[in-house]
């Protein structure tokens, strides 16, 4: 490629032709912001003293990734940053790119650099979704700087990117568009739009678009361009109703938002009705977090800590079942995968409960809290060396092995701690049979 052919590509790729096809992109595209001015929502990281602003503003900005739902504005943040700062946008769906493509787009980024002796900004959209070979190959163009890159992503990048890639970037979060937002990108979009302003949309139920969208800006222009779309195209004034959209629409997905507080409500709803025994109400709850695009794995791992945390002892299984679930989510994927999370969910729900486990460890970390070093028995040490043998390291202790029934009566707390149970069975389901035998055991310990 010749400097001549750099020189005739635009900000986004091959020149010419970009009038000419805006008319067959959706609407949400032809609207798109240009620059930051024109953004909506986001006043943490764009407004007069977010950092993305000033970052524009200084004139360079560093490798970031945006998280947060869809809809939200990650694409068209990304877009605005390029085109404030004049870098060569460059844009991969990790859903259907490889290492192939991140290669090329490397190579073209080298050439630009040393003929243009201009920045390439590379956005991946779905990051999350690069395995770990296709992310180590991000690493040493960001390092050199022959690239920024921005990665989108609407799953928790702790979870999902890799930590080498993650220490070398900034993570920004993006939250839903309010209401009122998503009214401006609406109005905005009819206003300015060639297709909507010359027949002369009016949205006579604002607040049913506004409700639909759910934050996301996308999904309301998709909503609005969908029910212009079945009047006859020389409508004069084109009045869009509750009944077109319903009629556009078909239905609505249940309102959920994967990052604010629906999403968190919704997941405490979720775990409530398994700590109550109710399968069938933790079923509605899992089907609305399904049906709103939540992370199959997220539910998944949720269900492993309450296999733990709420059913614990009283039936050992539950981990094991609640792991081997999180393992076939992850083999399988979705639609499939939610077979397995209702087998879960179910069982989970329906075992009987106990936090007695749990409950031990806050009791005990509290007394390791206010007990301060603790000394350790010297007939508990270990004693690998002669020397320690001989200064009374592991002198005095028992094997239990040794003795009937595998049981030795013995001290075994720190010097500063009284012998107290911390942990209490309940004796609901197996951990019934844990209660006699400690009991047995312990004389007295356990109020047995």
């Amino acid at each position: 490629m010749t400097a001549a052919d750099l020189s005739q590509q635009d900000l986004f790729g091959a020149g010419g032709g970009e009038s000419s096809s805006r008319r067959f992109q959706p609407l949400a595209e032809r609207v798109r912001p240009m620059h930051i001015d024109e953004l909506f929502g986001q006043e943490h990281l764009v407004g007069p003293d977010g950092p993305v602003r000033r970052y524009i503003e200084q004139g360079k900005i560093p490798s970031m990734i945006f998280w947060g739902p869809p809809g939200s504005g990650k694409t068209t943040l990304a877009e605005v940053c390029a085109r404030s700062l004049n870098y060569r946008f460059e844009q991969l769906s990790a859903t259907d790119a490889g290492v192939k493509d991140v290669r090329r787009v490397l190579d073209t980024a080298e050439k630009t650099r040393r003929i243009e002796g201009r920045q390439t900004l590379l956005f991946i959209d779905e990051i999350h979704r690069f395995n770990k070979a296709q992310q180590d190959t991000l690493l040493h163009a960001i390092e050199q700087g022959l690239i920024v890159l921005i990665g989108a992503t609407t799953e928790n990048p702790s979870f999902e990117v890799n930590r080498a890639l993650l220490s070398r970037m900034q993570v920004y979060i993006l939250q839903p568009l309010g209401d009122e937002d998503v009214r401006r990108v609406v109005e905005r979009a009819i206003a300015g739009d060639e297709a909507l302003s010359g027949s002369g949309v009016e949205v006579s139920d604002m607040g049913f678009l506004l409700q639909y969208a759910g934050g996301d800006a996308r999904k309301a222009l998709n909503a609005l361009e969908a029910a212009r779309s079945l009047l006859p195209a020389d409508t004069v004034h084109a009045v869009l109703d509750r009944r077109l959209f319903e009629q556009a629409l078909q239905h609505r997905a249940p309102a959920y938002d994967k990052g604010g507080e629906a999403h968190y409500d919704t997941v405490s709803a979720f775990i409530k009705s398994l700590r109550g025994s109710d399968p069938d109400a933790a079923l509605v709850w899992m089907a609305k977090m399904i049906e709103g695009g939540e992370d199959p794995k997220f539910i998944a791992r949720r269900m492993v800590i309450f296999a733990s945390e709420d059913v614990g002892n009283a039936d050992p299984y539950a981990i094991t079942l609640a792991l081997s679930v999180f393992h076939a989510v992850e083999v399988i994927g979705m639609p499939e995968a939610r077979i397995n999370l209702a087998q879960g969910a179910t069982y989970l729900a329906g075992c009987p409960k106990s936090n007695a486990s749990y409950a031990a460890l806050n009791e005990a970390v509290a007394a390791v809290k206010g007990a301060g070093p603790l000394t350790i028995p010297l007939h508990l040490r270990n004693a690998p060396t002669k020397f320690m043998k001989e200064i009374g390291y592991g002198e005095g202790y028992r094997y239990p092995h040794s003795y009937p029934g595998h049981f030795v009566a013995e001290r075994y707390f720190p010097e500063e701690i009284d012998t107290k149970a911390f942990y209490r069975p309940d004796g609901e389901g197996r951990e019934k049979y844990l209660k006699e035998r400690l009991d047995a055991l312990w004389k007295g310990r356990y109020g047995g």
